[in-house]
């Protein structure tokens, strides 16, 4: 497989299906669990909102289909979101997107942090972990390397949007310090 493509070849065409492919269900997976993006742990796609979402995917996309190592990664990621958005979201549309974050939040701030973060930990780590043995065992084959890449990829932006989302949750004062919740266990 070739590094680049060039734009309009039929190489082209097919990483610029599957990019599109990848971006739409992850577009579609949000929708369906946030249709008012209140749930939306990506402050710059929650800022954008599904216009501006749009436009920039679509660019994004455009662009990307010409190098088909960041194609793949990109799609890869954006396929594994789409199926974590998908596995939670008939409880988000069931609640409603404020009651399930209120909801959410108070399972949050009943369980140690430490708890928490270790299920994190372990949940970015092992999904990271099968990214680096394709990427170990993909004897260079740029597909291969492309999946892994994208498998970790997925689990970096897990580990970060969550951290992100306890971060805000604790400056806002609605996630306790662990000293704190000390005293309320």
């Amino acid at each position: 497989m070739e590094e680049h493509f060039p734009l309009g070849s039929r190489s082209y065409w097919i990483m610029l299906a599957l990019l599109a492919l990848a971006r739409g269900a992850d577009f579609l997976s949000t929708w369906v669990a946030t249709p008012n993006l209140v749930l939306e742990g990506n402050p710059i796609a929650k800022r954008l909102g599904w216009r501006g979402g749009v436009v920039v995917n679509l660019l994004v996309c455009v662009v990307l289909a010409q190098w088909p190592l960041a194609a793949i990664v990109v799609a890869t990621a954006s396929v594994m979101v789409a199926a974590r958005n998908f596995q939670s979201a008939w409880v988000m549309r069931s609640l409603g997107e404020h009651n399930y974050r209120d909801w959410h939040v108070e399972r949050v701030q009943e369980t140690r942090i430490s708890v928490y973060l270790l299920c994190l930990a372990g949940n970015t780590f092992l999904t990271a972990a099968v990214g680096a043995a394709v990427i170990v065992f993909s004897e260079g084959k740029l597909v291969l390397v492309a999946i892994g890449m994208g498998i970790v990829a997925y689990a970096v932006a897990v580990a970060f949007y969550t951290l992100l989302g306890i971060y805000r949750l604790r400056r806002s004062g609605r996630l306790h310090s662990p000293s704190d919740h000390a005293r309320f266990s």
